[in-house]
């Protein structure tokens, strides 16, 4: 199992920066993004990595190529962003507007994915991981490493929504003695 997994969240991006959800929209970084992203060089220095993932998406992996990771990232479909069917490209207030109730964590996107659905394509991630010997690093988006985060954590999907991880940051999940915990985040 591997002993630490560095979770990166992509740069900004327009719809980061306006709040809009972004699943399948295909965006680049915005410059303020590839900054972040090269700023993760740095945050990740030193560090060694038995296996490193990255989403398909050309915003992850534009971030994984700036952090210096490109050339050992392995593309891995299940750490696309979770799919917000009707609700890509709409912000939570908008979403609001027709669904007042409405929460992710709690009830997916229509024509989108549910909580079940994430948690299990998250879970073949873990799995991965697990096959792994030394640490991984996952290139992704906010709401996916959320999750990844919660299941680390031995939570519901739902725990995911107290992660909060700002755009071009980097979390440690980690290990004191045979817990799993949080070790870093936001960094």
């Amino acid at each position: 199992m591997a002993d630490r997994i560095f979770v990166a969240r992509h740069g900004a991006t327009e719809w980061s920066v306006s709040g809009q959800h972004t699943s399948r929209t295909d965006l680049p970084l915005l410059e303020q993004g590839r900054e972040q992203a090269i700023g993760m060089a740095d945050t990740l220095a030193g560090e060694e990595f038995s296996l490193v993932l990255c989403s398909p998406l050309l915003r992850a992996r534009e971030t994984c190529r700036l952090a210096g990771f490109a050339e050992a990232a392995q593309p891995c479909e299940d750490l696309k962003e979770w799919d917000y069917g009707e609700y890509e490209g709409l912000t939570t207030p908008q979403i609001r507007e027709t669904n007042p109730s409405w929460n992710l964590w709690r009830d997916g996107c229509p024509s989108g994915e549910t909580p079940e659905q994430i948690g299990a394509r998250v879970d073949r991630v873990l799995a991965r991981f697990a096959a792994v010997q030394g640490d991984g690093l996952a290139f992704a988006h906010g709401h996916v490493l959320r999750v990844l985060t919660a299941r680390w954590l031995e939570m519901e999907v739902a725990a995911g929504a107290r992660f909060k991880l700002a755009a071009g940051a980097v979390g440690v999940l980690g290990h004191e003695r045979e817990t799993r915990v949080l070790d870093r985040w936001n960094a």
